[in-house]
């Protein structure tokens, strides 16, 4: 074990015995006393694409250990906002928990300038994604069968979701509260095929599929993974439904990309439909979508503007209009509006919400989303993006993306 980890409690040996992706962190007695403590009035739950990755595999572990003025900034954000429980998108993964380890202790829990006091997460989930995963087929259409070997970006156009080496761009839950890891539910290997009406990308000269009928069955449908993780709040079981669709971009005139970011959106929208489907099966082997008395919060970087950008019309209106869904309180930011303004893009969406600054070429969208279940009460929301010149701008900037939190109260 590396000297940068702390010894794990007893009872998180024993659910890494069972689940190697949950882990209580550091201390043994954080599950009592996070349920023994007076009950809060409000939960504030988060999403942040961080963009703590890095093009090596165990790079980010590296950079950790050798201090990171990004991941200083990023702890700094998080500790003005102190979420209860967040999803951090764009962490790398690695199967030793090394880079939570490091981040969690080198970083969240030692006060940063800028930031706040330490801050402290008994508990995490991480778990593979499919960023960066061998698939042993031409995925791309170039007629390779896999990319590994090759030295450019290219390498990773093969992987089962775009990567350049197994768990960049991974995800990480962080939660101040107890995970029952015996129900968590996960859909890294669900297969695109088995979506109903699935959007099967065709080229557009021909008429046919673009993906080989060798390569459609077994295509999977997450370019990350999609997580359900019930955390026992002082609110009650809140299902964090987290995932990190594909870019709509960077494909070809088949689409291939803005069709696998529609329909990732469409899995957690099928999800919340309930029943007993028996095609919507998880990793674990469980079969159907979520109980219709669950309440819950979908988070995460959906890379889809409500009315902007280049993604497929209304993929994430599948998610904003369903039934199930309270999306009717709206996170906004001063920042958001005044770097929007800045590169002069003409948009039909509120620019106040926008949540990514792609710089001059792309300009500024919403991609960033908590979207709470009926029935919570909303008490406030927020984007974490300050004005240019501000104190705060001086920590936000570390990610083209911006923190977005939601308060909720039974």
């Amino acid at each position: 074990m590396s000297r940068h980890l702390l010894p794990c409690a007893a009872l998180a040996a024993a659910l890494l015995a069972a689940c190697t992706q949950v882990n209580v962190h550091g201390d043994p007695q954080a599950y009592v006393r996070a349920q023994d403590a007076a009950a809060p009035a409000r939960l504030r739950v988060a999403t942040y694409n961080t963009s703590l990755y890095d093009e090596a595999d165990g790079g980010l572990v590296k950079r950790f250990q050798a201090g990171d003025d990004n991941a200083r900034k990023i702890a700094a954000v998080l500790q003005r906002v102190r979420p209860d429980l967040v999803l951090l998108n764009e962490f790398d993964y690695d199967p030793q928990q090394r880079a939570a380890e490091l981040f969690q202790r080198d970083y969240l829990e030692v006060a940063q300038p800028g930031g706040g006091d330490a801050l402290r997460y008994p508990y995490r989930y991480l778990a593979a994604v499919n960023t960066g995963v061998p698939s042993g087929l031409d995925l791309d259409g170039d007629g390779k069968a896999g990319d590994a070997a090759r030295s450019d970006r290219a390498r990773g156009n093969d992987a089962w979701g775009y990567g350049l080496h197994p768990g960049q761009y991974g995800m990480l839950v962080l939660s101040k509260y107890p995970i029952d890891a015996a129900a968590v539910r996960s859909f890294q290997t669900f297969k695109w095929a088995n979506l109903p009406n699935a959007r099967q990308p065709r080229d557009p000269s021909t008429g046919k599929p673009w993906y080989s009928a060798a390569v459609w069955p077994q295509m999977r449908l997450s370019s990350k993974s999609h997580w359900d993780v019930p955390v026992k709040t002082p609110l009650g079981v809140l299902h964090f439904l987290a995932a990190h669709p594909t870019p709509p971009v960077f494909d070809g005139p088949e689409d291939r990309n803005g069709a696998r970011n529609f329909d990732e959106i469409g899995l957690w929208a099928r999800y919340l439909d309930g029943g007993a489907p028996s095609w919507l099966c998880d990793d674990q082997g469980r079969c159907g979508g979520l109980d219709a008395d669950a309440r819950f919060v979908i988070v995460g970087d959906m890379n889809a503007d409500p009315v902007d950008g280049d993604g497929v019309p209304g993929a994430i209106k599948q998610l904003l209009d369903h039934p199930r869904v309270d999306s009717s309180h709206v996170p906004r930011s001063e920042g958001a509006s005044e770097r929007a303004r800045g590169y002069g893009f003409a948009r039909k969406g509120d620019i106040a919400t926008h949540t990514g600054d792609f710089g001059p070429k792309a300009g500024t969208l919403r991609l960033d989303y908590v979207l709470p279940s009926r029935g919570w009460k909303v008490e406030g929301t927020g984007v974490f993006w300050p004005k240019a010149g501000s104190e705060e701008s001086k920590i936000s900037e570390a990610s083209d993306h911006h923190l977005v939190w939601v308060d909720l109260a039974k």
